[in-house]
């Protein structure tokens, strides 16, 4: 079954459920979606801009579950449409057309692909572009002989996820020879030195995701039963400041916006989970880019011309990003109050430097 509300501002809200919906649970919709009227179409004919329909949005997943907890039982989906002008511009990974909202607007008929059994591990690495080492394909090949048979696309492909550098930190973790000459330490053994060496307020370091040190001592205004209707007082608490850094490159540079909305919600989620739990305060955001080639009196962005971006320019990447990531701190109460934006290219006879995957 399916619904539609719209409104008087061109917003259609679609709401996918298993069955009918009650009277009741209709009235209790319309208190939710504040201004949208019940339509009494089923079909509606024209042209709509909206999520792609095999891409349930965050605000989806977030306004089924404020149905569950109103006791609406069998909501599915809700997704908002808008009316498509010609001018309108939008992000064609996200969202799309449709000349038509009706039973079938959201309803998913892809089939799952066959299972693809690998012949040549080298070739797949390069052709999926899974930066697999030499080691790590021989690896493979050897774990087939074991096996007995071939590998199949996905366990190569889980493979190279789940033994990644950014799971595995092989390169900080690993052996150093400089000059013939092992180092003593590893690069995370130096990162963690630091700390063993110069300890000051540390309470805790590199035994979470997350880092804590002390912190001074604060009133708290709290209340003085958390489990019954109460009077509010101030207290006296010693405070654990917890301490958080998050890159999330490649996923902001593929959809800033929410990439860096993640970025700044696995920052939130490591601090809040880490020892006996915290609360958000403040954040800080930094972007490392390419030129932006935003004025003209920087010569220095002048010798070269603006490139094609596989993804997004620098400009569009940076405002969508810095976005994303106020948007999902201020839903935790954590503000951005500072950061700093760095551009950076460098071009010789044979090569071409920048940050074209954004830091």
């Amino acid at each position: 079954m399916h619904y539609l509300f719209n409104s008087d501002k061109g917003e259609i809200f679609y709401l996918k459920s298993l069955n009918d919906l009650s009277n009741l649970d209709i009235s209790k919709l319309l208190w939710l979606f504040n201004d949208k009227k019940l339509m009494d179409e089923k079909v509606l004919n024209g042209d709509f801009l909206g999520p792609r329909k095999e891409m349930i949005t965050p605000w989806s997943t977030n306004a089924v579950e404020i149905t569950q907890n109103m006791g609406i039982e069998g909501v599915l989906r809700i997704e908002k449409f808008y009316t498509y002008q010609e001018d309108t511009s939008f992000d064609h990974l996200l969202n799309q057309k449709y000349t038509v909202l009706d039973e079938n607007t959201l309803n998913i008929d892809k089939k799952p692909e066959p299972i693809q059994y690998i012949d040549d591990i080298d070739g797949y690495n390069a052709s999926e572009g899974l930066a697999l080492s030499s080691e790590e394909i021989e690896y493979l090949r050897q774990l087939s002989k074991k096996l007995n048979r071939k590998l199949t696309d996905s366990e190569i492909f889980g493979f190279s996820q789940v033994n990644s550098e950014h799971c595995r930190h092989k390169i900080f973790n690993g052996v150093f020879i400089l000059d013939g000459e092992e180092q003593e330490l590893s690069l995370f053994q130096l990162i963690r030195k630091t700390s063993n060496v110069n300890h000051n307020r540390i309470v805790s370091a590199y035994s979470d995701n997350v880092a804590f040190i002390e912190g001074p001592e604060i009133k708290q205004f709290t209340i003085s039963r958390p489990d019954l209707p109460t009077s509010f007082y101030e207290k006296k608490i010693k405070t654990v400041i917890s301490l958080k850094a998050e890159t999330h490159n490649f996923p902001t540079t593929v959809e800033p916006f929410n990439g860096a909305a993640t970025g700044t919600g696995g920052e939130i989620r490591d601090r809040m989970a880490g020892g006996k739990g915290s609360f958000p305060l403040t954040g800080s955001a930094v972007y490392m880019t390419s030129f932006t080639r935003l004025e003209k009196d920087r010569p220095w962005e002048q010798f070269s011309n603006r490139r094609k971006w596989l993804y997004h320019d620098p400009v569009e990447l940076l405002i969508k990003a810095s976005n994303g990531a106020s948007d999902f701190g201020n839903k935790f109460g954590q503000p951005l109050i500072n950061g700093s934006v760095l551009t950076f290219e460098y071009f010789t006879p044979d090569k071409k430097y920048g940050y074209d995957k954004v830091i």
